[in-house]
């Protein structure tokens, strides 16, 4: 398969204007556990043309449960596994890794030239550094969070909010891991796809009603 040919076939199912859009862009997937491994394959198979991957972290026997490795990877750095496997499934699309923790100090560094930020991360801490650094030192960078998704509660409880013209919040905005006692696959999926949804309309300039 040439690059010419997957491009087409991204364009015959998505469309000329959008796919142009989508492959000029720039993303950055900020943790690869359970939100980012699968929001980063989504995204891929979309053509969006590359990918900021960070997370410092190594894959995990209890990481298997609910996020897109294989047992083969377990103990190899989350980045540069996931980046094997987006490998197998996109080809094409450009990728960025970065095996470390993202700090108040490095955020300007990994992250400016994202068009759009996914926080997927499971620490409240690193949640705060991203969102308040983002917010202060990259205000023209939208911002796709996520709060809340926990537990086996109903699957539309789910949900996307815009609270600022450019950033955005998914989840049930109440679960937590500590309260529900277990993360699945299928509503951390739902998450997952909230967001890697919502990037795909930031970049095509659909925008949630605030």
């Amino acid at each position: 398969m040439t690059y010419e040919e997957w491009y087409a076939a991204l364009e015959m199912r998505q469309g000329e204007a959008l796919q142009k859009k989508l492959s000029a862009a720039t993303v950055a997937v900020c943790g690869l556990g359970g939100l980012g491994s699968h929001i980063a394959p989504a995204l891929a198979r979309a053509g969006v043309g590359r990918l900021i991957l960070i997370d410092f972290d190594r894959v995990d026997l209890t990481n298997l449960h609910r996020q897109q490795y294989k047992p083969s990877q377990i103990g190899r750095y989350k980045t540069e596994a996931l980046a094997e496997n987006l490998r197998e499934i996109a080809p094409y699309v450009e990728l960025e890794t970065h095996a470390e923790r993202l700090t108040e100090e490095n955020l300007v560094r990994l992250l400016s030239a994202a068009q759009v930020i996914c926080e997927a991360f499971d620490d409240p801490a690193a949640k705060a550094t991203l969102v308040n650094g983002a917010a202060e030192a990259l205000p023209e960078t939208y911002l796709v969070a996520a709060s809340g998704m926990a537990g086996i509660g109903a699957p539309n409880q789910i949900r996307t909010k815009r609270l600022t013209p450019r950033i955005y919040l998914c989840g049930d905005g109440v679960s937590e891991v500590k309260t529900e006692s277990s993360l699945l696959c299928p509503r951390v999926m739902l998450c997952a796809a909230h967001q890697a949804l919502t990037v795909l309309r930031v970049i095509a300039g659909e925008y949630e009603v605030e």
